[in-house]
C-alpha cells in the first residue's frame, strides 16, 4: 500500500483558505532605490575594473565590504538620493490612486 503524503499541494492550500499573493501591477511606477543600491550603481564599473576576473558575486561582496565600511558623512550623498527617490515613487503611486478612482 502507498503510504499517505503530508504534502500540502497548491490547491489544497487554496481550498483551506490561504489568500495567495496577488499580482504586480506592471503599469504602476517602479519602487525607489535604496541608498546601496545607488552606491553600488556608482563604484560597479570601478571595481569590475579593480578585479577583472571577479564574479557577479564577488562584486556584490566587495561592494557591501565597501559600504558597510562608509561613514554616515561618506553615505549622505546616496540616503539623499534615496530619499529623493522614494518621495518620487510616493508621488509617483498616489497620481495612480487618483487617477483610477
Amino acid at each position: 500500500m502507498p503510504k499517505e503524503s503530508t504534502k500540502v499541494t497548491k490547491r489544497a492550500a487554496k481550498e483551506d483558505g490561504k489568500q495567495r499573493r496577488t499580482k504586480k501591477d506592471k503599469t504602476g511606477p517602479k519602487r525607489g532605490l535604496s541608498a546601496y543600491m545607488f552606491f553600488s550603481q556608482e563604484q560597479r564599473a570601478t571595481v569590475k575594473e579593480e578585479n577583472p576576473d571577479a564574479s557577479f558575486g564577488t562584486i556584490g561582496k566587495i561592494l557591501g565590504n565597501k559600504w558597510s565600511q562608509m561613514t554616515d558623512e561618506q553615505k549622505a550623498p546616496y540616503n539623499a538620493k534615496a530619499e529623493a527617490d522614494r518621495k518620487r515613487y510616493e508621488a509617483e503611486k498616489a497620481a495612480l490612486a487618483d487617477k483610477s478612482d
